[in-house]
């Protein structure tokens, strides 16, 4: 009968959450995680079968806290909310965000192929562009590749404290950016003075 383990999986999780929170990912290793549970590396691999294994479920974990983060207090309008959220992230958890955003992915994907690890918020975004902006699915995606880029490059600068911005100076960047790209696809239309205002009831 295999030993009982000390903690459930859920509590190793959280311990180690907080501990890459704190010092980072390069901080994960089972004895630092035996010293924050306070004991040996026991419980650790009688829960999981290997690191590898833990560290996807803390991915997952790092996730499920951006998610809240972004769906507490929300910012008008809503797609907004997202890019502004994901920097404010990586201003206020700057070692989850680089858990998150700036991991090296083995599988070295094109952008298209990593849109649904992203988390739940991206798809929301791209309805949230097509309903407000009356747009097709590929031109929403289009403008969600553009702007969600360009935020990725704040958030990445304000995790790495390379600089910083405040808050307004956030919201005044990606407001800029995102009807530059909006006015830029429009112009592909018959109609190249129009610029996408959102839909009002």
């Amino acid at each position: 009968m295999p030993p009982k383990a000390k903690y459930t999986r859920e509590e190793i999780v959280r311990i180690a959450l907080d501990l890459v929170a704190e010092q980072g990912i390069s901080a994960l290793n089972a004895r630092s995680l035996g010293a924050a549970l306070g004991t040996s590396t026991r419980p650790v691999f009688t829960a999981f079968k290997n690191m590898g294994e833990l560290l996807t479920e803390v991915r997952a974990a790092a996730m499920e806290r951006f998610n809240t983060f972004v769906n507490t207090n929300v910012i008008q309008p809503p797609f907004k909310n997202v890019g502004m959220k994901m920097v404010l992230f990586a201003a206020e958890q700057p070692k989850l965000f680089q858990l998150l955003y700036m991991s090296e992915n083995e599988q070295n994907q094109e952008f298209d192929g990593i849109f649904s690890e992203l988390g739940e918020n991206s798809e929301k975004c791209i309805e949230y562009i097509m309903r407000d902006y009356q747009m097709s699915r590929d031109d929403a995606m289009r403008l969600f590749r553009s702007v969600w880029l360009y935020t990725f490059g704040i958030g990445v600068m304000i995790a790495s404290k390379v600089c910083r911005f405040d808050e307004n100076k956030i919201s005044d960047m990606l407001s800029q950016q995102f009807f530059a790209v909006i006015r830029f696809i429009k112009s592909g239309s018959p109609d190249n003075s129009m610029i996408a205002q959102p839909v009002t009831n």
